[in-house]
């Protein structure tokens, strides 16, 4: 199995297990002489082997990632480098978008309100921010296509 293949299944896994746990709370009261829609017992069966599943995927994913080198990186540095990449780009768009909004005087006599960053600047920054990130997703998928999963 490609380590992309697992990444699919460890998203689809989590998805299960949430649709579990709210059918399972869906059918875990039932009114005196009335059945349950679907048997409780049996949810928590298939939940659990879910659970076990996710359990053994995440393992092997992680040895993986931590075992494999794509330009003398490993791949959970560059999952690091692709995380810390969203946030600060989050935050170079966010300080931007701040920093160029503008107020609307209605007489010139009050107070001013300019920015107090370069707007253009970080503009650049975030864009410059924004291909590094897309570089290293790409990076990262071309690797977990071609990389096989380190299973036991």
């Amino acid at each position: 199995m490609k380590l992309a293949e697992a990444l699919q299944e460890r998203a689809d896994l989590n998805r299960k297990i949430e649709q579990l746990r709210s059918r399972l709370q869906n059918n875990c009261l039932v009114q005196e002489g009335e059945s349950p829609l679907e048997q409780p017992e049996a949810l928590l069966r298939e939940l659990d082997s879910a659970f076990a599943r996710l359990e053994y995927l995440i393992a092997a994913i992680n040895r993986t990632n931590c075992a494999v080198l794509t330009g003398g990186e490993t791949l959970t540095s560059l999952i690091a480098r692709k995380d810390c990449l969203s946030v600060k780009l989050s935050a170079y768009r966010d300080l931007a978008y701040a920093a160029s909004q503008t107020t609307h005087r209605a007489r010139g006599t009050e107070i001013k309100i300019l920015p107090a960053l370069d707007v253009r600047a970080l503009q650049k920054r975030a864009d410059a921010l924004a291909k590094a990130l897309r570089e290293t997703d790409n990076r990262l998928q071309a690797a977990n296509w071609l990389t096989e999963l380190m299973e036991d």
